[in-house]
């Protein structure tokens, strides 16, 4: 079932849409046409109590002045970071908008995550869709894009994101939701564990870019192959934890295609989140610098009060020959999924 109501407006004065999702069992989700934005999961925990899970803010103004946090947003033209806040493609080098000291983060200074989309529902889909034009924030080609979200009966919620390009560009789309299994306002996520089925990470340089090294997790604080607790690994004495503040790095995932990536459980409410995607690398954010802020009821967020599990292409891949190509060429189409399946353990 999804029904939609109104969130109010943006600051000129643009109405946003908010849907809510539910299955038969009455678990939800909430997405708004304001940033493609995942504003909330309802699952039940092992008591069958529903908890949200899922970060997010009341209104629709909240979003656009606390956007920093990326809470819930679907980021791009291309997630993550990119050297400089330039590349070179096919011999011409194009310059973007640097919105983090020199580099370029989430698609700029303004982001896919801060437009209003159009918006369908399809049976049980709600489809977000827009047209980014040919140099906004100094990418090249214009870009149809396209992203859907469908919760399922097993309380599994899929996005699907595609895009076609009319010239040589770059992109890469994912959701920046932050999770807290024992509910979004329920303080630290550090007991919540943490398995990635990784044998490999990207290491960070100074400007918290890739240095275009692909490290073995072996002996470090990054192999999660086995879950362990975020605490352990977020304050460990290792030189790229004290780079990233705690876990904010990408982790390139075995395999290819639709497959298992990653699990997220939280011990109190005996929520599980197994994450599977197509994408080639999961970015893992603790938090570490989430600002202070008031959320949905008033709910206290800040620094690690939830983890983003980021399905993407490598960070600056557009600058590492060595990374999967994040590229799109007039002709193809730009295909990759995401599934959030929540669960009991």
């Amino acid at each position: 079932m999804i029904t939609a109501r109104s969130f109010g407006t943006t600051a000129d004065g643009a109405p946003v849409t908010c849907f809510h999702l539910e299955n038969s069992s009455g678990a939800w989700a909430e997405v708004l046409d304001y940033g493609a934005i995942l504003r909330g999961v309802a699952v039940p925990d092992r008591t069958g109590r529903l908890r949200d899970v899922c970060l997010g803010f009341d209104t629709a103004k909240e979003y656009q002045e606390k956007h920093q946090g990326y809470l819930g947003a679907l980021v791009g033209r291309c997630a993550n970071r990119i050297r400089d806040a330039r590349f070179t493609l096919d011999g011409r080098t194009y310059t973007l908008a640097a919105n983090e000291r020199n580099n370029h983060l989430h698609g700029g200074v303004r982001g896919f995550d801060q437009y209003v989309w159009d918006h369908s529902v399809e049976g049980d889909t709600v489809v977000f869709s827009r047209t980014s034009p040919n140099g906004e924030e100094g990418y090249p080609g214009t870009l149809k894009v396209r992203v859907s979200y469908t919760l399922t009966e097993d309380n599994a919620l899929r996005l699907v994101v595609e895009g076609e390009s009319d010239a040589d560009t770059v992109i890469n789309l994912t959701s920046h939701a932050y999770w807290n299994l024992n509910g979004h306002g329920a303080g630290d996520v550090g007991s919540h564990t943490l398995c990635i089925d990784a044998i490999a990470f990207t290491e960070l340089a100074s400007d918290n870019c890739p240095n275009g090294t692909i490290a073995s997790v072996v002996g470090s604080p990054f192999d999660l192959r086995t879950a362990r607790p975020l605490e352990e690994g977020w304050d460990a004495d290792h030189p790229q934890i004290r780079q990233g503040g705690g876990y904010d790095h990408n982790w390139a995932i075995r395999g290819t295609g639709l497959r298992r990536a990653a699990v997220l459980a939280a011990p109190e409410s005996g929520i599980t989140l197994s994450l599977s995607t197509t994408q080639p690398g999961l970015q893992v954010y603790s938090g570490n610098f989430l600002p202070v802020m008031t959320g949905k009821g008033d709910a206290h967020y800040g620094p690690r009060r939830g983890v983003a599990l980021e399905a993407q292409g490598f960070p600056n891949a557009v600058n590492q020959p060595g990374f999967p190509s994040v590229v799109l060429r007039p002709g193809e189409r730009y295909h990759q999924e995401i599934i959030f399946a929540f669960g009991l353990d």
